[in-house]
């Protein structure tokens, strides 16, 4: 009914690192030669957590939109834009917050994680409990069919779903919808109007789910339908009212096998982190400052790499070969830990060098950067008006 379409985001509370780029940006990249994709600046997220000092929001955007574009987002491509500059988002967060149990958003899992992890800070908003709608409203208001997230989000994704169903539910109950429904039947014509009967009974009463995707990929190919027609027999076929807003797909993106430098998770507030556009002086004194294994207290002492953080990054940025250079020097003490490191330092400084190319006519002309986001800021806007007016319609709001 609704062409696939990718949406994601990520909020902008200060500088994109390694890790940014190894757990989601690398699967961004690819996506983005597969289907359209969105890609937007989650900035009233930021004000979810940072609401008491937004200081760091503005330019902790720009400096994520460059760190998109270093990495390797293309903007003829992908959409790139700034969530609060497409106002609908709010306006479907509004109308989605009538509809929603209170229960629904108090049973995320990552709501209770948080409040306990971010125990320095006064959670109790309602901005805070409500941001699991606010991205259900961030995803439903472009119908994307596909959203790219890890584990952890996964139940996000779901209660998108329960939402969009209980819209759909609520909200789909067209005056004389089987009516109009049988209406459209007939412009399929004789022999697909009888198919489509057929397959529509198979899947209703048999669960016969081959049917239903038979019918939907003739639905899909049926030129002579209008719009509204398409998503009337779609809702026909599944039994259900008229479709207004999409149930999104989890796209499971693999989890970061990128640790940081002290071998836990890389991040901001563990100081443990190398930004994207680190400085090379900066990043390769950070790895050769990392800790390692402590039972090498001296250059003569053997050592086990996999009780070495160094070993971790190995793993991800070194062939076979050096690994097992590695393994075998450090359990015979035949390379001392800065000749081991060294390989983890070339090899990430390579990977930032196209990044830093990339990045310089950016930072050397901001009014670059600020044309691609007003550019994907009116094609983002554009998508969420069509997805706003049928909402409005279907809500009561339509005025004449």
């Amino acid at each position: 009914m609704f062409p696939d379409r990718v949406v994601s985001g990520m909020r902008p509370t200060g500088l994109m690192h390694l890790g940014h780029y190894h757990g989601a940006l690398k699967n961004w990249i690819r996506m983005q030669s597969e289907l359209p994709c969105l890609f937007f600046v989650a900035d009233w997220h930021a004000l979810t957590t940072h609401y008491d000092d937004p200081t760091i929001i503005e330019k902790s955007t720009w400096d994520m939109v460059i760190d998109w574009l270093a990495a390797g987002i293309d903007p003829a491509q992908a959409t790139i834009f700034i969530q609060s500059k497409v106002p609908e988002h709010a306006e479907l967060h509004l109308l989605l917050s009538m509809a929603t149990p209170l229960g629904w958003l108090e049973r995320v899992p990552t709501y209770k994680d948080q409040i306990e992890n971010l125990a320095n800070r006064d959670l109790a908003t309602y901005g805070f409990l409500g941001y699991p709608l606010l991205q259900a409203a961030d995803v439903l208001i472009y119908r994307a069919t596909q959203v790219p997230v890890g584990e952890d989000q996964v139940p996000h994704i779901e209660m998108m779903r329960e939402i969009a169903r209980r819209f759909n539910h609520l909200y789909g109950k067209e005056p004389g919808f089987e009516q109009k429904a049988l209406e459209a039947v007939k412009k399929l014509g004789s022999k697909r109007a009888k198919l489509y009967a057929e397959l529509r009974t198979a899947y209703q009463q048999d669960g016969d789910d081959a049917a239903l995707e038979q019918a939907q990929a003739m639905l899909d190919a049926a030129g002579s339908l209008s719009n509204i027609d398409r998503e009337r027999l779609f809702g026909y076929l599944e039994g259900s009212r008229k479709i207004i807003l999409v149930e999104p797909q989890v796209k499971l993106t693999e989890a970061s096998r990128l640790p940081g430098l002290d071998g836990r998770k890389m991040s901001k507030s563990y100081g443990n982190s190398i930004s994207l556009r680190e400085d090379p002086e900066s990043v390769t004194k950070k790895i050769r400052t990392m800790p390692t294994d402590p039972a090498r207290v001296r250059r003569s002492d053997a050592g086990d790499p996999l009780k070495c953080p160094v070993w971790q990054l190995h793993e991800v940025y070194s062939d076979a070969a050096t690994r097992e250079w590695v393994m075998k020097g450090c359990t015979s003490a035949g390379i001392g830990c800065l000749e081991c490191k060294q390989p983890v330092v070339d090899a990430v400084l390579a990977e930032q060098e196209p990044m830093h190319e990339r990045a310089q006519q950016y930072v050397d002309d901001p009014s670059l950067v600020r044309a691609i986001v007003a550019d994907g800021c009116e094609k983002a806007r554009k998508l969420a008006q069509e997805t706003m007016r049928d909402v409005r319609e279907a809500m009561g709001l339509s005025y004449t």
